[in-house]
């Protein structure tokens, strides 16, 4: 597990796009969806080369394997504007926001390692409290691309708690706030 300060390269390969005309999230949703999505890897950029960084990324064998984004609360524009999911107090919460595994790399727990790096990337940054806000998939999968936020048995393997329901939903299921108080 590493930050991802100083490992631009390795970031973009987990989360980037192939052709460099090409639309990508970037992981900037929660951070700040009105950067043009040409400019999000130089916004992206910029964030890996200053501490604390964007978030964290697992490895396997030195081979970039995935990422979890894991910032100050405040850091991300969807959350301070969100609708459904709410903000709890003022405390100094870092919220993980967004798992990646690359394709390869998946059914190897490394989400389980991911936020586990996360949580200690957090920590090491003077985070009190980390937040996640995952699906409840109860007993059943969740698909890919609806699980980017993680699931509820993920964070309660972790050691997070159940602090508040959402309005939220991915995948059509339904999301929670999971917290971990580290102070």
């Amino acid at each position: 597990m590493q930050p991802a300060v100083g490992r631009f390269d390795d970031f973009a390969a987990v989360v980037g796009v192939r052709r460099p005309d090409a639309r990508g999230c970037w992981c900037m949703a929660y951070r700040d969806s009105r950067v043009p999505a040409l400019e999000r890897p130089d916004y992206m950029r910029a964030a890996c080369a200053t501490d604390p960084g964007p978030g964290v990324l697992v490895y396997v064998d030195d081979v970039v394997a995935g990422w979890c984004s894991i910032a100050p609360r405040r850091s991300y524009r969807r959350l301070l504007n969100s609708r459904t999911i709410p903000v709890l107090d003022n405390r100094g919460v870092w919220s993980a926001v967004c798992f990646v595994i690359r394709t390869g790399y998946r059914k190897h727990a490394l989400m389980h390692q991911l936020l586990a790096g996360a949580v200690q990337h957090a920590d090491a940054h003077g985070a009190e409290i980390v937040e996640g806000y995952p699906v409840d998939a109860g007993n059943g999968r969740v698909d890919v691309i609806s699980g980017y936020v993680g699931t509820v048995g993920l964070f309660e393997h972790a050691g997070f708690q159940c602090a508040a329901s959402t309005t939220g939903r991915s995948g059509g299921r339904t999301r929670l706030v999971m917290r971990k108080a580290l102070r």
